[in-house]
């Protein structure tokens, strides 16, 4: 009984209590739901129900059990285009309810099973030009898949870019009345935004008097219900089409790292009102548990959305609880009001996207200035993944900035890691220099190793060695404080083969600063038998705590022969 009690008051500490701006700020995430989520259901192709659905089941289950309170998990422009392009690579119609119950439920077991072996670290190795040119595509993907509903044209074209193109190429062939529509749409938006307290409301005012208007004109544009309708019931149970799973596993992946990498800038962009640290790991799972129960609910996959946190944050949440209410007061008003959903016109909804997608463009201004002044190797990542997202279906881009994130760290170790010398002043003190380019006999050289000891940073180091010819007497005392506990095998190979070079020709290699666990594997490879003993001077608490050690070690050495140097 006692930890039963126990477990409750964790519970209800976790969980806490709502406050009375929780309720205006579900309410108005809630009602938001309703375009945006039906919005991006649509530019995917998939029923714009799902899309609607995806903001009750996942909304509520996700922010009951996440660890970054304020974040509202549902479906979003990125989730909703890489889900179809996974679906439409399996060859699998995506308004068939258990293709899309299977692969929610799939990329929640993918999310889960990363938060459970605390995968979170992962989104760290994603670099930030990768994903600017991958959320920049994604917007651009966005604008184009709402063309036809904002102009009546159907841009043609084998990829995003082209249908752009196209679509201003016969701007002759746009049905007057719905971009009219989609134009009075956008301006109302940018009335309402411009009154303060409007604001975090203007999407949702747009939507309301823009759609009264049509309906008092009778103005003849497609309507949401001449796409779907919209059931005055919650959503039912979805039983996932098991016979699909081998054409979705690596799809499920692809949506999952989509959904997570979107999420895993809620976190420092939203932190928690009550003080409490975030887990990304904890907000892996949350997602996970999302997905699971939505998708056997008819909702689309699901993760931490930055826009509908950020309305929610907007509008005064204060708690979890504000995206717990959005989902019960969006599934009350799909109850309740569902026939008033289906009068949306299309036009609006592709103004309201059109508006999404432009702030997104809008709100990356800063990160794509950034890396085009950072280096020409970012902005070329950025260019390549922005291109491979309106080119390639986004599974294949998503591997792609996988590799190119690779492959940037890669280019950046290798660039970083280097050897400095360290000299002894007159008064004692150590100073950085350059390494000298060759040893000199029977004198004590001090280099210090900075790197992560990563293949393709070896021969820039192994180029700043100096040079063992002639190095008679001569005492390279070799500081690898940074050298991680377990190097790549080719740092070991180095250290031995140059260890073997100075023995050669009568000079010696100390290692200074080595940590325990590299001083157990330079023993199991043989290292340890080159450098002889003393040959490894352990790390201590101090910054350069060994060096007085090796260089007493070196002073040893060379008095075996004549009198010790001063070191250089």
């Amino acid at each position: 009984m006692r930890t039963h009690a126990l477990t409750t008051i964790r519970v209800r500490r976790r969980l806490g209590r709502p406050v009375p701006a929780d309720l205006g700020s579900g309410a108005v995430t809630g009602l938001f739901s309703i375009p945006e989520g039906m919005a991006y259901a649509a530019i995917a192709g998939f029923n714009p129900v799902a899309g609607l659905y995806a903001g009750v089941v996942p909304a509520i289950v996700g922010s009951l059990s996440s660890r970054s309170v304020l974040m509202v998990t549902t479906l979003t422009s990125a989730i909703a285009l890489t889900s179809q392009s996974v679906l439409s690579e399996a060859g699998l119609d995506p308004k068939v309810a258990g293709n899309v119950a299977l692969l929610s439920v799939m990329v929640g077991a993918v999310m889960l099973l990363m938060g459970m072996l605390r995968l979170g670290a992962v989104m760290s190795f994603v670099s930030n030009a990768v994903m600017t040119g991958f959320s920049t595509g994604i917007a651009l993907q966005i604008i184009t898949g709402v063309l036809k509903d904002a102009t009546g044209y159907q841009p043609q074209g084998h990829n995003k870019l082209h249908q752009l193109a196209d679509w201003l190429w016969h701007i002759g062939d746009w049905e007057l009345a719905a971009t009219l529509t989609a134009l009075a749409t956008v301006a109302v938006w940018a009335l309402a935004r411009a009154v303060r307290r409007l604001e975090p409301v203007a999407l949702l005012i747009a939507m309301v008097l823009v759609s009264l208007v049509v309906a008092v004109f009778s103005t003849d544009v497609e309507m949401v219900r001449d796409i779907a309708s919209i059931p005055g019931s919650l959503p039912s149970f979805s039983a996932p089409d098991l016979s699909a799973v081998p054409d979705l596993a690596w799809g499920a992946v692809s949506v999952a790292l989509v959904a997570l990498a979107q999420a895993a800038g809620i976190a420092p962009s939203m932190p928690n009102p009550d003080g409490t640290r975030s887990d990304i790991n904890g907000d892996f799972r949350s997602q996970g548990y999302a997905n699971l129960a939505g998708g056997l609910f008819q909702a689309l996959p699901s993760g931490g959305s930055m826009s509908r946190t950020g309305v929610a944050v907007s509008a005064g949440a204060r708690t979890r609880w504000a995206g717990v209410i959005s989902g019960v007061f969006l599934a009350l008003v799909v109850l309740l009001c569902g026939s008033l959903a289906e009068r949306i016109p299309m036009p609006v909804i592709g103004g309201l996207i059109l508006v999404v997608g432009g702030e997104l463009v809008w709100g990356r201004r800063h990160d794509i200035v950034l890396v085009l002044r950072t280096s020409w190797v970012s902005a070329g990542a950025m260019v390549l993944t922005f291109l491979a997202t309106t080119q390639l279906p986004l599974q294949q881009a998503i591997v792609l900035g996988a590799v190119v994130s690779l492959l940037l760290y890669c280019a950046q170790a290798a660039r970083q890691a280097k050897l400095v010398a360290l000299v002894r002043r007159d008064d004692g003190r150590w100073e950085t220099a350059r390494p000298p380019a060759a040893l000199t006999p029977g004198r004590i050289t001090v280099l210090d190793y900075a790197g992560s000891s990563l293949f393709a940073e070896l021969p820039r180091v192994e180029s700043q060695l100096p040079a063992p010819d002639g190095a008679r007497g001569a005492v390279l005392i070799l500081v690898v404080r940074a050298l991680p506990d377990v190097p790549s095998s080719a740092m070991l190979k180095l250290l031995d083969r140059y260890a073997g070079q100075l023995a050669d020709r009568g000079g010696r290699l100390i290692l200074c600063g080595v940590q325990p666990p590299l001083v157990r594997l330079l023993h199991r490879s043989g290292i340890a038998g080159r450098l002889g003993d003393g040959g490894i001077v352990p790390a201590t608490r101090e910054l350069f705590g060994g060096l007085d050690t090796a260089l007493a070690e070196a002073h040893r050495t060379i008095d075996v022969g004549r009198d010790g140097p001063r070191p250089e």
